[in-house]
């Protein structure tokens, strides 16, 4: 028979296991290293000469989503780009998210691709609770550099992107104005047939 006290001791320990094991996931990959992961398989698709040019689009935007989609929380980003917004719609919400990812990858993908980078400077990392901020810079052959500053937050043991800051432009706030001014005078099913149509023109 266990002593009531030891099974406190037991308990207690148990926990400090579980909770030990939680945070350490989540600390030892840190938001930097985690940006690090994504942009390296960016870059290395990027770089691939199998999927250069216009010939290769497709084929180079698709990789180019695999790399991207397992770090940016698309959900937050457009629940955030909708602002105010969001909650006016919710037998709506799963398609916007839908399209406006779809959109949100190829406008990223365009604005790397358009920096023809040839090498990513890490800059700084900040981290909060709830929050952290990685500065970077893609630098092209020639020198000209790009600063892109990744937001995140915590989802679950991974760091997830719900912004991105391109030479000082939020995509999201980007986005929520655009949005609002299309509200303004349109239906939320016009938005997202022009998110979709906007999403496949840029894929084409």
């Amino acid at each position: 028979m266990i002593h009531p006290h030891k099974s406190i001791v037991i308990l207690g320990l148990t926990t400090l296991v579980v909770t030990s094991v939680w945070v350490d996931r989540l600390s030892a990959s840190t938001p930097g290293d985690q940006v690090k992961t994504t942009i390296d398989r960016v870059m290395e698709t990027l770089k691939d000469p199998r999927l250069r040019g216009d010939v290769n689009k497709n084929k180079r935007r698709e990789k180019l989503r695999q790399a991207i989609l397992p770090r940016f929380d698309f959900a937050d980003m457009a629940k955030r780009a909708l602002g105010s917004q969001w909650n006016r719609y919710p037998d709506k919400q799963r398609e916007f998210v839908s399209a406006f990812a779809q959109l949100l990858e190829e406008s990223y993908a365009d604005q790397i691709e358009a920096a023809k980078g040839d090498k990513v400077a890490y800059v700084n990392e900040r981290t909060e609770p709830g929050i952290a901020e990685v500065d970077t810079k893609v630098i092209s052959s020639d020198g000209e550099e790009t600063p892109i500053l990744y937001k995140l937050h915590p989802v679950g043991s991974d760091w997830k992107v719900y912004d991105v800051v391109i030479a000082n432009i939020s995509l999201v706030n980007n986005y929520r104005s655009q949005f609002s001014r299309i509200l303004s005078h349109s239906s939320f099913d016009d938005l997202i047939k022009m998110i979709k149509e906007k999403g496949t023109e840029k894929n084409s």
